[in-house]
């Protein structure tokens, strides 16, 4: 029973990812947002666990891509194939032809995240750090923009162009050879771990200045996903840098 623990975790993790699947399809953006947050938890424990048990094996690991692929791959396609049906179609893609192509590209995010997802698994060189955008990362992000940001998207400021331009780039992300830092610790050290500190600082700055707001505005939970989003921007922004300033090194 010991070595089911840690996938009995993992399926938690997938089943919220279903959860947040039908949230997305529902329009329940914010719903959705909060099970992939939950699976992304899940998704950190059920590696602890398995590690702090001595119960890690093949069978745990190909679950975990499983699970993964539905939570931080399907969940953010779908709710972001929502978010297509609703945006803005400038003049030369408004027809039926784009309207129903573009949603059924948001599906892209799923695709590169299970291409990812199998690269990381027999890619020897990221046990400790991440080659290209982990995918709780990326779906976090969409996850939080579109429960937080919708009457933006939506807006006439925004349009289908510029949503499918930006989903493009995070699917980019996903499989680029960019280095990103992890947040798993070897040590404690300031000096061998001065990234992560200043990312997880910079990160509770955000959050706390978004928390304020929410507060002052009474919509606690929409800055705070915006909080979130803008913390998963940072990590791509810091992520790129460090991982440029390695390759010059």
């Amino acid at each position: 029973m010991k070595k089911q623990i840690p996938n009995i975790v993992t399926c938690c993790n997938l089943i919220c990812g279903c959860i947040a699947i039908c949230a997305a399809f529902q329009h329940w953006f914010t719903a959705a947002f909060i099970f992939i947050l939950a699976g992304a938890v899940f998704d950190f424990f059920d590696g602890l666990l398995a590690r702090a048990l001595g119960v890690s094996g093949r069978l745990g690991l190909e679950l975990d891509s499983l699970a993964d692929v539905v939570t931080f791959g399907v969940a953010p396609s779908a709710m972001l194939y929502m978010l297509f049906r609703e945006v803005r179609y400038p003049g030369f893609v408004y027809n039926d032809f784009w309207f129903m192509v573009m949603p059924i590209l948001a599906f892209l995010i799923a695709a590169f995240s299970a291409y990812r997802l199998a690269k990381f698994n027999i890619d020897e060189r990221q046990h400790t750090t991440f080659i290209g955008m982990p995918t709780p990362a990326n779906a976090i992000f969409w996850a939080a923009l579109i429960s937080s940001c919708g009457d933006y998207l939506t807006s006439p400021m925004f349009n289908s162009i510029f949503l499918l331009a930006f989903e493009l780039l995070f699917c980019w992300l996903l499989v680029c050879e960019i280095p990103m830092f992890s947040l798993k610790f070897a040590n404690t050290s300031w000096e061998d771990n001065k990234v992560k500190y200043t990312f997880i600082i910079l990160s509770a700055v955000i959050l706390a200045l978004f928390i304020a707001c929410g507060v002052m505005n009474s919509h606690l939970l929409q800055y705070v996903s915006r909080g979130i989003a803008c913390c998963v921007g940072l990590y791509v922004i810091m992520g790129i840098i460090t991982g440029a300033y390695k390759k010059i090194d």
